[in-house]
């Protein structure tokens, strides 16, 4: 899959229940590219009916997902049926795999995954789940009412959920299964809303038909009942996220969730979460609420970013170039009004002189280090720094990258366009030529999911700020890739001297926590003309925020 083109969508919505399918049609009437992917393992499948939905009440479950789907694949929506096995961020998108191998990309994730129900085990629960197991009374407390309820303890709550189904029926019983008895002020309330204990253990449930009508205890007796309520473990299913770098916290009600803010946004910028995989207690209205809510703010947060990047390709000719994808050169010596001294002019003309003085100064290929260290990214859009005759920079679009090159010489911008032009037109057509002093004209922050620098020949003398302009350049989640020759291949008497320059090394010290550094080291370099220069040093780092 090393080459393999993703599709991509402004978000993926990974759960098609009420929350995920509500945030999918917001989102393609705000005319985003959304793709649903559900597993069609909807919590509330063992129900017959939903309730507590205005203008829905009493209808199934499935009808009113059906309906969903169809709304959300009338703005454009697309829905895929699959498991997520994987969720990851690759360079400034995130990459979602589904069980049959199926990979697309997206700008944004939002997890409507929902939760999984833990339930006690007594046999013969699991299989009423949903029927006539039940855990909350807005939901089945009406079709049950006046009707014998048992609510088996699970947790210190159940005597608030038997007080709670008290307003349906008076006819409750609060089954202890062994645990402590309630004492003082909490007995005191059982006792005065008529409210039955029984201590001993539940050891199955009775059914006759398809019908609950009891529980058998441990002792022998049956206790008749209609109804048993059951507050379960509830637990956010939260596979995708692991890989998304969000881990499950503890909840109030015993549970686990994916935490967020209000609006649905996780500690993880671009992912997103919507209805019960962060708020355990909704119902199916408030979930479809949520979902709305969510889908209304992630829209929000690519118009921001959007309007971002449309203001630094307003001030900005890289942005520009690479928004535009026009394979273009940049003739001026000057932008954004700086008139370079008589130094940089000497230092493009010296450039410009070396290349005009042969046919070809490189020869064409891309650099080792750039092969090894980019294959099988997602390609995304890249910055090639002293691009030089363009070998990277082709290589990168023939990869599918979006490519900006950049080099202080028009000859060999010119000469790198040149070539790609011969090449293919839909390589041509990925880079954007630059003629640029990177040491004074700054790329745009945080716009190129990879900075690519090979051999990069930036004299210490010009400062810090071309550095951290480099640095700011990648995008959150993008690389770094900053190689240069090992500087103790040089022989002491050399005419060049690389401490005058800056290298891997000098890079690496401006890394933060804001960085991940994932290679640095020194390695051979093979073949043909390489033997001056027998081994370079690679560092590759990711912006993790």
């Amino acid at each position: 899959m090393e080459n393999e083109v993703l599709t991509r969508y402004d978000v993926v919505v990974v759960g098609g229940g009420a929350a995920g399918l509500n945030a999918a049609l917001m989102l393609g009437r705000a005319r985003r590219s959304v793709l649903v992917i559900d597993a069609e393992q909807p919590r509330n499948a063992p129900a017959a009916h939903m309730h507590g939905f205005l203008s829905r009440d009493g209808e199934a479950p499935a009808d009113l997902l059906a309906a969903g789907r169809r709304e959300v694949a009338g703005y454009g929506g697309e829905i895929l049926t699959g498991q997520v096995v994987s969720a990851r961020r690759e360079g400034s998108d995130f990459v979602v795999e589904t069980v049959d191998g199926r990979r697309v990309s997206a700008r944004r994730v939002l997890l409507a995954t929902g939760l999984r129900d833990e339930l006690p085990d007594v046999p013969g629960l699991a299989e009423r789940w949903g029927r006539d197991v039940l855990h909350c009374p807005y939901c089945h407390g009406w079709e049950f009412r006046d009707e014998p309820i048992g609510v088996l303890a699970t947790s210190p709550m159940s005597v608030h959920q038997a007080l709670l189904f008290r307003q349906w029926s008076e006819r409750i019983t609060l089954l202890l299964n062994g645990s402590d008895a309630p004492s003082g002020e909490e007995a005191d309330k059982l006792a005065a809303r008529g409210i039955e204990v029984v201590a001993e253990p539940v050891e199955r449930l009775e059914v006759v038909g398809d019908e609950l009508t009891g529980v058998r205890l441990a002792g022998g007796r049956a206790v008749p009942l209609r109804a048993l309520a059951v507050a379960p473990r509830m637990v956010a299913r939260s596979e995708p996220a692991a890989g998304l770098g969000l881990e499950p916290e503890a909840h109030p009600s015993g549970g686990a969730h994916i935490p967020s803010d209000e609006n649905g946004r996780t500690s993880v910028p671009g992912v997103w979460v919507a209805g019960n995989t962060t708020d355990l207690r909704a119902t199916v209205i408030v979930a479809a609420a949520a979902g709305a809510t969510v889908g209304g703010m992630i829209n929000m947060d690519l118009i921001e970013e959007e309007t971002a990047r449309a203001v630094a390709s307003a001030r900005d000719p890289f942005t520009a170039a690479a928004e535009n994808r026009t394979c273009e050169v940049a003739m001026g010596d000057s932008r954004h009004g700086v008139v370079h001294d008589q130094e940089e002019h000497m230092s493009a003309a010296e450039w410009d002189e070396r290349y005009g003085s042969q046919e070809r100064l490189f020869s064409g290929a891309a650099n080792d280090a750039l092969v090894a260290e980019v294959t099988g990214m997602p390609p995304g859009r890249a910055l090639d720094v002293g691009c030089g005759e363009g070998g990277d920079a082709i290589w990168l679009a023939e990869q599918g990258w979006k490519v900006t090159a950049t080099d202080i010489s028009r000859v060999a911008v010119e000469r790198g366009a040149a070539v790609a032009a011969e090449r293919a037109a839909e390589v041509a057509a990925n880079i954007a030529w630059v003629r640029a002093d990177l040491a004074a004209e700054h790329p745009p922050a945080r716009s190129f999911d990879l900075v690519s620098a090979q051999y990069f020949a930036l004299k210490k003398e010009r400062g810090d700020e071309p550095v951290r302009a480099l640095l700011a350049a990648v995008a959150e989640g993008g690389t770094l890739l900053y190689v240069g020759h090992d500087p103790a291949g040089f022989p002491p008497d050399a005419e060049f001297d690389p401490a005058e320059y800056v290298l891997p090394a000098d890079v690496a010290k401006f890394l933060d926590e804001d960085w991940q550094v994932e290679v640095d080291e020194t390695r051979p370099r093979t073949g043909p003309g390489k033997e001056d220069h027998p081994h370079d040093v690679v560092l590759r780092a990711r912006r993790v925020r």
